[in-house]
């Protein structure tokens, strides 16, 4: 039996139809496919930043002080790393030498007759900042890195019966990561020129 006209052409609609259903799915596939591979490699570039900034971060020099020893020192550490050798550096115009304690610390008798002389002829009592640069070399992974923090020491004077002026320290503060010695310099000379103005 032969099909008319009318029945090719629409036998010819039907295989044109499936034909346009087929190619929808593939192209769907090809889509969701293509979606699932894009999300697969977004998230492995978000892993992988997730695990530099976490890599970055416990590589940073993390710097904490506190006085210690009835108030005779300033202690140093990093919560993250093992100091491993610190170099403490006063403000030049101090005349002190640059200290490298086998133990991370600033004690107090390294700077106390210096900023005594310093701050001589005014009053007995007073309070002032001796800023401090601290060099300290420290384990992180299996290398070692170096960082450099400006520790501001908060000092007071007060007047003795017979001996002059003793010098006790109050707190000390991170006062900046980095620095430099030309900082210290400078914030050190600020703190005699405040001192002078109230004499």
């Amino acid at each position: 039996m032969s099909e008319s006209a009318d029945q090719a052409a629409t036998r010819r609609r039907w295989i044109s139809l499936a034909e346009i259903v087929a190619v929808s799915g593939l192209l769907i596939g090809a889509l969701t496919l293509w979606m699932n591979w894009s999300d697969k490699r977004s998230s492995a570039e978000e892993k992988a930043a997730a695990r530099s900034a976490a890599s970055a971060a416990e590589a940073r020099f993390a710097p904490r002080v506190s006085l210690a020893g009835d108030g005779r020192e300033v202690q140093l550490s990093d919560p993250r790393h093992d100091l491993l050798e610190t170099t403490i550096t006063f403000p030049s115009q101090l005349g002190l030498d640059q200290q490298s304690p086998a133990t991370a610390r600033i004690e107090k008798k390294w700077f106390a007759d210096a900023v005594l002389k310093a701050t001589d002829g005014g009053s007995d009592e007073l309070e002032g900042r001796l800023p401090v640069l601290v060099t300290a070399h420290y384990r992180s992974g299996d290398g070692i890195k170096s960082g450099r923090v400006i520790v501001e020491i908060v000092w007071r004077t007060e007047g003795q019966l017979l001996r002059g002026r003793s010098l006790s320290l109050e707190t000390a503060r991170i006062r900046e990561i980095g620095g430099s010695t030309e900082a210290i310099n400078d914030l050190w000379a600020a703190e005699i020129k405040r001192q002078s103005e109230r004499a």
